[in-house]
């Protein structure tokens, strides 16, 4: 496993395990324990995906040491605000049994969020997180946050993969010294990311799957991947990345799938920021 050290010295594993969209607890729970027996020690979660508890409970039966785990979770848009922000805070952490956390992300750039994150940097202070950050916040955005705040995002997590690329953003980034973290990095299967002729052919110079170097692909612009799998063998082959390095032929090659846009969400659409807004989270 590789680490990144982020802009307050803390380290972070630049591969982990993302739990979106595993609804059913059990299932939830044993791929958590899977994906730890396999290696990984960053597990990505959020309020909004109902599934904290889970996370927690199979944290409890892991076996491995606390601090040897690197555990996010996310705030949603209903409690982004100061007072809201501190309870919805205390709330992931009850649900994850856990005393502290690693990072603690504002999970969309929608409602108050310079509230929340005055709260978010009194938690910092008081040792309650190790890091905090920020999710799919495009570079104005993030520009004028990092411009604003006392303690700037140490992630930020954001669509990257070979089909979206944000070399622009990742420019950014890097000017603030804030860490890039990539949701979807297999474009959600879109744009038949695992069987792709370009990923594939460069794949079998190296004995690696479609899949296995998109994620390399990331890794070695410096951005941290959270793939997600309920399959414990695809777990394996998403953690084995690191025996390889792709050229700079071949991260040219894969420069050319980008499209320049998402073709998953549309941030600029008000529409979409509406239905984030209604979008409601069980206690």
């Amino acid at each position: 496993m590789e680490y990144v050290t982020l802009n307050n010295g803390v380290k972070m594993p630049k591969l982990g395990f993302g739990v979106y969209q595993i609804k059913d607890p059990a299932e939830c729970e044993q791929a958590v324990l899977d994906a730890i027996a396999t290696g990984y020690r960053l597990i990505d979660t959020a309020a909004s995906y109902g599934n904290e508890e889970a996370v927690g409970s199979a944290l409890k039966k892991c076996g491995v040491p606390r601090e040897e785990l690197f555990i996010t979770t996310k705030l949603w848009i209903s409690d982004t605000s100061y007072e809201k922000a501190k309870a919805a805070f205390q709330k992931s952490l009850d649900k994850l049994g856990l005393e502290y956390l690693d990072l603690y992300l504002i999970h969309q750039p929608l409602n108050d969020y310079y509230g929340a994150w005055r709260a978010m940097e009194e938690l910092y202070r008081d040792g309650k997180v190790r890091a905090i950050g920020v999710c799919s916040f495009y570079p104005d955005r993030l520009a004028d946050l990092c411009e604003t705040v006392e303690v700037k995002p140490a992630v930020n997590q954001v669509e990257l993969h070979p089909f979206f690329q944000q070399e622009d953003a990742l420019a950014l980034m890097k000017e603030y010294g804030v860490h890039p973290e990539a949701w979807g990095p297999f474009a959600e299967g879109n744009h038949g990311i695992f069987t792709h002729p370009v990923l594939t052919k460069i794949g079998e110079k190296y004995k690696k799957s479609a899949a296995q170097v998109a994620l390399r692909w990331n890794t070695q612009r410096g951005v941290t991947v959270i793939p997600k799998s309920v399959h414990k063998e695809r777990m394996e082959q998403n953690m084995n990345i690191w025996d390889f390095k792709l050229t700079d032929e071949d991260m040219a090659e894969i420069a050319k799938l980008d499209l320049g846009h998402s073709e998953i969400v549309n941030h600029d659409d008000p529409g979409f920021a509406k239905m984030l807004h209604n979008v409601k989270i069980h206690s």
